[in-house]
C-alpha cells in the first residue's frame, strides 16, 4: 500500500499563517495540474506479458479497459457478466458513473478463459481462496509483483495507474473528450478535462521536439 502523503506545510516557516500557505498551494496547482500517473501503452504490454495466472489476467484487463478502481473489482459478481450480449455491468464507487460496458477483444478473451477456470456457480466473479470477493489490498499487492516482474517503476504500480493509462489511451486513440468521459464513468467533463490538458500538454513538446525535422 503507498504511504501517506505528507502534509504539505510541515517545511513552511512556523511565522508563515497556515491559511495564506494553503491559499498559495490551491493556486499552484490551479495553474499547473499534476498529470495523471500512467504507463506507456508499450509498459502495458509488458505488464500483461508477465500475468500467468487466467484470474489475474481477466482482472488486469478489465481494470484496465473498464477503468476500474482497486475497491471495485470486488464488486462484479456473475450475473453481471451477460455472455449472450458480451456485456459486463460495473459498479463504481465514489460518485461515478455505473452502466454496462462491451467488451474488447483481450478482455473477452480472458474472461472467458478464467470462466472455464471458475465455473458458473453464482457470487463474485473474482472470488478469493476463502470464496469471498477479492480484495482491495490484494488487487494492490499483485499490481505491485506484477510491475516489479516487468521492471515497470513502482511509481506507476498501483492499480489507479491503469485507471489513469485508459483515460490518457483512449483520448490519444478517439480524440474525443466525451468517448473517455464516458469510458471512466465521471459524471461531470471537468473530471475528465486534465487528460486533455495532458494530452496538448504532449503535443506541445513533441512538436517542439520534431519541429527541424520536417
Amino acid at each position: 500500500m503507498p504511504s501517506k502523503t505528507k502534509n504539505i506545510d510541515q517545511n513552511s516557516p512556523i511565522s508563515a499563517p497556515v491559511e495564506q500557505n494553503c491559499q498559495t498551494v490551491r493556486l499552484r496547482r490551479r495553474s499547473s495540474p499534476e498529470p495523471p500517473k500512467h504507463l506507456s501503452p508499450t509498459q502495458l504490454e509488458d505488464l500483461f506479458r508477465v500475468i500467468y495466472s487466467k484470474r489475474d489476467e481477466a482482472i488486469f484487463r478489465i481494470v484496465y479497459c473498464k477503468a476500474l478502481r482497486a475497491s471495485e473489482v470486488g464488486r462484479l459478481e456473475l450475473s453481471d457478466w451477460d455472455e449472450r450480449e458480451k456485456m459486463l455491468s460495473v459498479h463504481r464507487l465514489k460518485g461515478s458513473r455505473s452502466a454496462a460496458f462491451a467488451m474488447h477483444d483481450k478482455e473477452l478473451r480472458a474472461l472467458r478463459a478464467w470462466l472455464k477456470v471458475r465455473g458458473r456457480a453464482p457470487g463474485p466473479l473474482f472470488p478469493s481462496r476463502n470464496h469471498r470477493p477479492i480484495s482491495r489490498i490484494r488487487i494492490w499487492e499483485l499490481m505491485r509483483q506484477y510491475c516489479k516482474e516487468a521492471g515497470i517503476p513502482m511509481r506507476l504500480a498501483h492499480p489507479h495507474a491503469l485507471k489513469h493509462s485508459r483515460g490518457s489511451h483512449l483520448l490519444e486513440e478517439t480524440g474525443k473528450i466525451h468517448v473517455v468521459q464516458d469510458a471512466l464513468g465521471h459524471k461531470s467533463i471537468a473530471s475528465t478535462m486534465i487528460y486533455a490538458q495532458v494530452s496538448n500538454r504532449d503535443r506541445t513538446e513533441a512538436i517542439a521536439l520534431n519541429r527541424n525535422k520536417y
